[in-house]
């Protein structure tokens, strides 16, 4: 990217018109991104220990490759604020600049720019932004620090030096100049100075080279080229060349370079050639020490052969790539539900063996491509560090955010779907649940309150819960609030558990909150909360204490494309039933079914349990008949359970999940449909829709 870059100035071409609508784009948006989230994860570490400079220097390296990435797509602003913001986190560094709040206040707002940029470059803009307020008060912070005495870099070579005196050389490059100067070439050493403001050192290096290299040979740069490539050096260096050109006209070549600030040239003197040698002894003094005798192994003994570190290989690929990937596997695990039909129908040996096989390998593919789609909920769980600590300063609270689990892994559809209900469930425990300190001084807890984001694996399911240590859940508030706004009766409020109530938050244009902020007060996001989590196929349930906090937990499924379903058989209509909503499968004589409020329940297991006929609910076409037992599929939302009766049970099959189109979107207690083995579709039952 950088050459390309570099190719770009010296050709006199927009880099944009190049790199914009190229490749290169979508690899500099992901790379910016895992920068931008390197640099804020490491300031919020940095406001813990400030005076660790391993994470500013891990800042630092972040920032300094963004900028170079923004200079070499061209993006200006987003480069100039970075340049900026690296100032300041120079300064840092150096031990010039003491880490405070708000400077890090200063820092995290340029982030925010920085951030807003490079998301508006994701969605086709041009990642043009007004910064000038972040830069104001980024330059306000260098300006604060000018008059601080720097001492000069001793990287750094004076203007009036004889260069001559401090270049060496060794035999081989002191070989080459001579024989150089006696076959007519001239030697010239150079020391070349960058502009202090210079964004791209590497790309300036690149484009002085490769003007010598058109006009005759570098022998020799100091620092060597290894280390101007990665910028390891000040704003100057020394360069060695052979040529037959007049010194004024090779000043001029290299000063038509953009952002070069001086160019101090030279002619080597031969004669007076001072090698790497002689200059050691002028300056080492030589003592006479007895040094200890190495031991010198016997030439049988080899020494053991260095282990090869062993790299981590990963490609970055377009998950459009997996999507369709996913698509045409798919179709095979329909396919391979249809040949197993044929397989069983025909009754053939080698058929059925061959099948067989063929349905352990896609199972393992199987797999294998799910495995591909699963990403750490990290990425997720990322961004709410910094958000928890914005929102606990303008509540005026201390809140110390603790994440577990960030490495447990969840299907990417899920996954970009679980952000915004998260944020909403982390700002109404900070808001609603931690109290101001004051109030928890008063109260015998520490002034900091805890928030706990934990995520793990459970069966085929992922759990995350957040759990506080805040005042916790007011019962008789929210009944009482249930009921001025006509969302409970007075005798349902009274025969209502507490997880019954505590579902109330969930309702429609709910909110406990006294008062209206920008925070919370609208009673808008709690129900939406839910609402998504079970389109999901995932369940949200609350347990809170008051006075000792609340816990919030989401059961998702890990995937949503291939699933393990119950096929279930009304009349001649098959219905399938996600196996993670079951609890067992059982069947009950119609004796031991009583009525209650209307309502048909068994006693099952010393539960009551309400019975939902999918006939009725489904308005199966087909004559009521006299049973003397049901087939009962017993199932779960959180703490609810029903009892789902069914014709028949016809077993456990993979299925895979597609949906009712756009046309069939609000069909009640249907999430989807899929394809049997004899080409056949049987609809999904969303049993959370079935449990009230």
């Amino acid at each position: 990217m950088e050459r390309l870059y570099v190719y770009a100035m010296v050709e006199n071409i927009e880099v944009n018109e190049i790199l914009i609508n190229t490749e290169y784009l979508d690899l500099f948006i992901d790379e910016s991104q895992e920068h931008l989230q390197a640099i804020n994860d490491n300031l919020l570490k940095l406001e813990q220990a400030p005076h660790d400079r391993s994470i500013v220097s891990e800042v630092f390296r972040s920032a300094h490759t963004l900028k170079g990435m923004a200079a070499t797509m061209g993006f200006e602003d987003l480069a100039h604020l970075t340049h900026n913001m690296e100032n300041v986190l120079d300064l840092i560094r150096n031990d010039k600049l003491e880490v405070n709040p708000s400077v890090l206040d200063v820092v995290f707002l340029a982030l925010d720019d920085l951030e807003a940029m490079v998301t508006d470059i994701a969605s086709g803009g041009e990642g043009k932004r007004d910064v000038s307020e972040a830069i104001k008060q980024l330059e306000q912070i260098e300006n604060r620090n000018a008059n601080d005495v720097i001492a000069p870099s001793t990287k750094s070579i004076e203007s009036d030096t004889d260069l001559q005196t401090i270049e060496q050389y060794d035999q081989f490059e002191r070989t080459i100049i001579e024989q150089s100067f006696e076959q007519g070439y001239n030697i010239y050493l150079m020391k070349i100075t960058l502009d202090p403001q210079v964004v791209l050192k590497a790309a300036r290096v690149f484009m002085v080279f490769d003007v010598l290299e058109q006009i005759g040979e570098v022998i020799k740069s100091t620092p060597v080229a290894e280390d101007l490539e990665q910028e390891k050096f000040d704003s100057d260096f020394l360069v060695t060349v052979l040529s037959k050109i007049q010194m004024e006209e090779i000043k001029d070549r290299i000063l038509n370079i953009s952002e070069i600030d001086s160019v101090d040239i030279q002619g080597v003197e031969v004669g007076k050639l001072s090698s790497s040698e002689e200059v050691l002894e002028e300056q080492v003094e030589v003592k006479n020490v007895e040094m200890p005798i190495e031991t010198v192994k016997p030439d049988g003994i080899e020494k053991p052969p260095k282990q090869k570190t062993e790299l981590n290989k990963t490609i970055r690929v377009n998950i459009e790539r997996l999507d369709v990937l996913m698509n045409l596997f798919e179709e095979l695990v329909i396919d391979r539900g249809r040949l197993e039909q044929i397989a069983s129908e025909l009754n053939n040996n080698e058929l059925n063996e061959t099948v067989e096989r063929m349905s352990r390998i896609s199972g393992d593919l199987q797999e294998i491509i799910l495995n591909m789609r699963m990403m750490p909920v990290e990425q997720v769980f990322n961004r709410f560090p910094r958000m928890v600590r914005s929102l606990s300063k303008d509540l005026n609270k201390k809140v110390n955010l603790q994440i577990i689990g960030a490495e447990t892994e969840l299907d990417r559809t899920i996954l970009d779907e679980i952000g915004d209900p998260l944020v909403h469930l982390l700002r109404n425990s900070i808001d609603h649940g931690i109290e101001t300190p004051e109030k928890r001084l008063a109260a015998g807890k520490p002034e900091e309150g805890t928030v706990l984001l934990k995520a793990f694996h459970s069966g085929n399911n992922v759990f995350i819960e957040i759990e506080d240590d805040g005042s916790g859940i007011d019962r008789e508030k929210v009944l009482k609030k249930a009921l001025t706004n006509g969302v409970v009766t007075e005798e349902e409020a009274s025969k209502m558990s507490d997880q019954q109530v505590f579902s109330l938050l969930f309702s429609s244009g709910f909110s406990t909150a006294d008062k209206i902020t920008d925070v919370s007060g609208r009673g808008v996001g709690l129900d939406v909360v839910r609402n998504t989590f079970e389109s999901l196929g995932g369940v949200v349930t609350v347990n809170s204490e008051v006075g000792k906090g609340s816990v919030f937990s989401i059961q998702l499924p890990l995937t949503l494309s291939i699933i393990d379903v119950m096929l279930v058989e009304l009349q001649n209509e098959k219905y399938a039933i996600p196996l993670s909503s079951i609890i067992e499968t059982a069947i009950v004589n119609t004796k031991d079914v009583f009525n209650s409020h209307n309502q048909k329940v068994i006693d099952f297991r010393g539960k009551v349990i309400p019975l939902v006929f999918l006939k009725e609910i489904f308005e199966v076409p087909g004559s009521q008949l006299e049973e003397e037992s049901y087939s009962l599929v017993i199932v779960h939302k959180g703490n609810k359970v029903a009892g789902l009766v069914v014709d028949s049970l016809i077993g456990q099959h993979d299925v895979v999940l597609k949906s009712l189109g756009n046309y069939l979107k609000e069909v009640f207690a249907i999430s989807g449909a899929t394809i049997l083995g004899n080409g056949q579709v049987a609809l999904i039952i969303d049993t959370n829709a079935l449990i009230k």
